[in-house]
């Protein structure tokens, strides 16, 4: 049976723990049914499929119904999603850990029928008996419920941590003269204490204040306010968090928490993300050397004095886009109005992927400011685009929008399913939904939510992964758009090179009060930006890294604000005194945890598969139908390594990625 979505506009605190009864009753049945079959009877479909069923019913009501615990606006509601997730967490580890689950797989793959499986189901049965040692059927009675007990712990730190940032809330107020750098259509958007103004930890205000207000100290005050953002609590959490990993890896014989985590990922082992991770940073080291010289020299042209530090980079980068390529960020923001933004990438994405995108005017969301969208398959198989999606047939997927802060929400940005697309037991197939979680500039009096470019590739990347939700054709749930974990930030960073592509641009943006579009020379100007300060910036992404890989390994001494401290160093980065930004490094407990490297590893991959777009156009449709199918469309169901040798007829290299970013030239 298809999984009904909860009536968001409605739901209730009451709603939420009968919907997580509701699935723990689910995942009982299921497993019942599995349990009871006998050895001699065993089937694909009433085990395999059975177990995963049961995992599902618990999966699907956490992504379906705890969302509600980083996004609901009702106290009572955002807190028992969070239990939800929580009580369900812990039910999943009882089944991953369960000797009769771990033994009916071990039964039916001794069977004929699971000896000529093939494509996806045999995929499937690998990877539940590889996951059965990963998840210790080799071990004792003793040490499985001291694993459960370990496990139980993280999920309840992860919970704690994630809501401790969601319900964090701070600022520095300050005067009018303090804002001085700042337009008045920011100034006028700030909350008012006073005789000041509040500038909050949210990304639309944070931002622009610390590239903008030429008060250095309080942008030092700003900035070390948002690297202490979850408090020593959260920093507790982190560190007990680390060392629990930790103890699990070692429970199941492995050197590490990052050997076992990179174990069934592309890169394997983290000696190899070591190494890739290393490579780059001797690579980029070069241009963030430049970097850092242009930097000094437009902090210097601006007025500034001594080094640049932490609190003055965004300032300093600013300063040298204006000066050295007479961008400003946010009289540029003026011609990206959000509803343009949106018709622009649904034209876009429409024409390259065969997909056509309509309003939702009244389905019961969270919040009343939410975009909902249905999306419609308008795609051949032949070429990519091959009809006009007005026959009137079904949706093919939905996608909602909840894209601006608000107190208690989740701060970062994210795309969540909320209902997995995967071939039903019955052989119907369910519809996937997906959000969008995004803290974009929202409007404010008269003015509409004006994106600056960083927010418009944000929104190309976080739709990324919703288009790869919504055109997944991957037959089991586990496989829905859940590739190798190293893998599963490419698709959505590739998008973002349509953020960069002039034709898309003028085909987005429109002066919110003139209606004309952006001016050739700002255009080009804008482009001309890209590699700026982007050896600072790749290097940064590779430092935080290489911390997280070095949280996850051995000789980690458990003191988090010491290993930033050495990374920084070794990365060139500025470390600031007194603060500890892992505090509210939301990745470390949203399955990331010695895995951050997926992003730069994922950015490599992104940027070698867009190279077939750059070859053919960025919006021939024949290459966005072979990308639809060999990368979209499998999901998880075949191993990423293979899909990108597919795509790209060859295997891929670093070439475009360091091309992209001014270490090689085109």
């Amino acid at each position: 049976m298809t999984l009904q979505m909860p009536d968001y506009a409605a739901v209730t605190a009451a709603d939420v723990e009968r919907a997580c009864r509701t699935a723990i009753q689910g995942c009982d049945a299921w497993t019942t049914a599995a349990f009871d079959v006998p050895d001699g009877e065993r089937t694909f479909a009433n085990t395999v499929v059975a177990l995963e069923e049961a995992r599902l019913a618990l999966e699907e009501a956490r992504n379906a119904w705890g969302i509600l615990g980083q996004v609901a606006p009702d106290g009572a509601v955002l807190r028992a999603a969070r239990e939800l997730r929580d009580r369900l967490r812990k039910r999943l580890n009882e089944l991953d850990l369960d000797e009769r689950a771990q033994a009916a797989v071990r039964a039916y793959a001794k069977t004929a029928e699971a000896a000529a499986l093939t494509g996806e189901d045999a995929r499937l049965l690998r990877h539940l008996l590889d996951q059965q040692r990963r998840q210790g059927a080799q071990l004792s009675p003793e040490q499985r419920a001291h694993m459960r007990e370990l496990l139980d712990e993280l999920s309840e730190l992860g919970t704690a941590f994630q809501g401790t940032l969601a319900e964090w809330s701070d600022g520095i107020v300050v005067t009018g003269s303090e804002l001085d750098g700042l337009p008045e259509a920011f100034v006028s958007s700030l909350e008012r204490v006073g005789d000041g103004y509040r500038v909050s930890l949210d990304y639309p205000e944070l931002r622009p204040f610390l590239a903008h207000a030429r008060s250095r100290e309080r942008r030092r005050e700003l900035l070390e306010k948002d690297q202490r953002k979850g408090g020593r609590e959260n920093l507790a959490r982190l560190e007990r968090g680390i060392a629990i990993r930790a103890e699990i890896a070692a429970l199941l014989g492995y050197p590490s928490w990052a050997a076992y985590r990179t174990e069934d990922r592309m890169a394997g082992s983290p000696e190899t993300v070591a190494a890739f991770l290393e490579d780059l940073r001797e690579r980029v080291a070069v241009k963030m050397a430049a970097d850092q010289a242009e930097l000094a020299e437009a902090w210097a042209t601006s007025g500034g004095t001594g080094e640049v530090r932490a609190w003055d980079e965004a300032f300093a980068t600013a300063r040298l886009k204006e000066t050295r390529y007479a961008v400003d960020e946010l009289a540029l923001a003026e011609y990206f109005p959000l509803d343009a933004c949106l018709e622009g990438l649904f034209a876009v994405m429409g024409d390259i992927v065969g997909v056509r995108f309509a309003a939702v005017a009244d389905a019961p969301m969270w919040h009343p400011d939410m975009l909902v969208f249905d999306v419609f398959d308008v795609f051949d198989a032949a070429g990519g685009n091959g009809g006009d999606g007005e026959d009137g047939g079904a949706a093919c997927a939905r996608i909602a929008m909840d894209l601006f802060p608000r107190p208690g929400k989740y701060k970062h940005a994210m795309a969540h399913p909320l209902r997995q697309g995967r071939r039903l037991p019955d052989g119907s197939w369910q519809q996937p939904v997906a959000v969008l979680v995004t803290n974009l500039t929202k409007p404010s009096g008269d003015r509409p939510s004006l994106l600056r470019h960083r927010e418009l590739i944000t929104l190309f990347h976080e739709f990324g992964h919703a288009l790869h939700s919504a055109l997944s054709r991957a037959r089991h749930g586990r496989y829905s758009a859940e590739t190798e974990m190293d893998f599963l930030e490419a698709p959505s960073q590739m998008l973002e090179h349509w953020a960069w592509d002039p034709d898309v641009l003028r085909r987005m943006s429109r002066h919110h009060l003139t209606g004309e579009p952006l001016p050739k020379e700002l255009l080009s100007a804008l482009l001309a930006t890209r590699t700026a300060a982007s050896g600072v910036q790749t290097m940064r992404l590779i430092a935080y890294a290489a911390l997280d890989l070095a949280f996850h390994t051995p000789g980690f001494d458990g003191d988090v604000p010491a290993a930033v401290r050495e990374v920084f160093a070794k990365h060139g980065m500025d470390y600031v005194e007194g603060t500890h930004f892992p505090s509210g490094w939301g990745h470390q407990f949203a399955d990331y945890d010695a895995g951050y490297y997926v992003y730069p590893w994922a950015r490599v991959l992104a940027d070698d598969l867009f190279t077939r777009f750059e070859r053919s156009g960025a919006m021939d449709a024949p290459t966005g139908a072979a990308y639809r199918r060999t990368i979209l469309e499998p999901g998880g169901g075949m191993p990423a390594a293979e899909m990108v040798r597919a795509f790209l007829g060859r295997d891929p290299d670093n070439a475009a990625f360091l091309r992209r970013i001014g270490v090689l030239s085109r």
